[in-house]
């Protein structure tokens, strides 16, 4: 199974400053069918016990509605006044090399350590707060390891952020695995081809750009890799459009246009515009197509993550 850091407490361990948790059902019942989850616990790692006096986000300057506005130095203050940012901070470095190994992260919301977003920053010691702040742990690990796929448990309850965070996780899995492999110059421009239609539906412009950034991997070929997976991740990131989607489909369905009768192929099209539309989900596209793969098999299609970018049994494509 694919190994998936998470908060500890999401996965039901007793280590929140009250001793309680944040236990998530679809994380503990659905996804560890498929991810291996190591537990992180950053406040228990830098030492403080359960139960322990709560942390809150400090800021010393100040502070606006906008998080890109805030002009404040933000730091995280124990309740008994011990502040412990860069203790947090190094949390992350320290476990270098078990979160390296990692596919994906799953971080508790709100949280002062790990919070992605919408963490309460207090100005100084008054009650006065704005929804601004990231935990200084999720910080950290944004730093360290921008490739690494995270998002919140609470985010997680959106159906269309779900379904990205999970494609982000196996897509991150398949690039370490080719790393691990030794990368060569016909892995990467493979494992390109593979994603068209997945990048297509992210982004059309990062699809151009990375075939262009491909086109000569004779020089600087390691180089050249990284700019390519950091690209691709920053792309697949942002989930994709009902438009988007579309659109890949619309150029899958061309593949069948010599195999398929005038009739199949209104079927086809006016199966994807429905999806378009909001009238029917995702599943129902691709379930035809799949079908006519079937009857009319197509090698080039038959490897587009697009079309599977994660375990049928998750059920992310009834929804979208």
């Amino acid at each position: 199974m694919i190994k998936v850091g998470i908060s500890s407490c999401v996965i039901g361990n007793r280590v929140r400053y009250d001793g309680g948790h944040k236990n998530s059902s679809y994380c503990t019942n659905v996804l560890s069918q498929h991810f291996d989850f190591e537990p992180f616990c950053p406040e228990m790692g830098i030492g403080l016990p359960v139960p322990r006096p709560t942390i809150r986000l400090e800021a010393s300057g100040t502070l606006s509605k906008d998080a890109s506005a805030q002009s404040a130095n933000i730091i995280a203050m124990s309740k008994d006044g011990q502040d412990v940012t860069e203790a947090l901070a190094e949390f992350a470095v320290q476990n270098k090399s078990k979160i390296e190994n990692l596919s994906g992260y799953i971080l508790c919301a709100k949280s002062p350590s790990c919070g992605m977003e919408r963490v309460k920053v207090y100005q100084g010691n008054s009650g006065y707060s704005e929804k601004n702040g990231v935990g200084i742990f999720a910080k950290a690990l944004k730093e360290h390891f921008p490739l690494l796929p995270l998002e919140e448990d609470g985010r997680l309850n959106d159906l269309q952020l779900r379904e990205n965070f999970v494609t982000r996780v196996f897509a991150y899995k398949r690039w370490q695995e080719l790393q691990e492999n030794g990368l060569k110059p016909k892995d990467l421009l493979n494992f390109h081809a593979m994603h068209k239609y997945l990048l297509m539906a992210h982004s059309q412009t990062a699809y151009k750009s990375l075939g262009r950034l491909l086109a000569n991997l004779s020089d600087n070929f390691e180089t050249k890799a990284e700019q390519y997976i950091a690209q691709f991740m920053l792309a697949i990131a942002k989930p994709s459009s009902r438009k988007n989607n579309s659109n890949a489909l619309l150029h899958i369905a061309g593949y069948f246009k010599a195999n398929l009768d005038s009739k199949q192929r209104i079927e086809l099209t006016e199966v994807i515009q429905k999806y378009q539309h909001g009238q029917i989900p995702m599943l129902a596209p691709l379930t035809l197509i799949q079908h006519f793969m079937t009857v009319y098999p197509k090698p080039y299609l038959q490897d587009q993550v697009f079309l599977n970018p994660h375990p049928e049994s998750l059920a992310l494509r009834y929804s979208l």
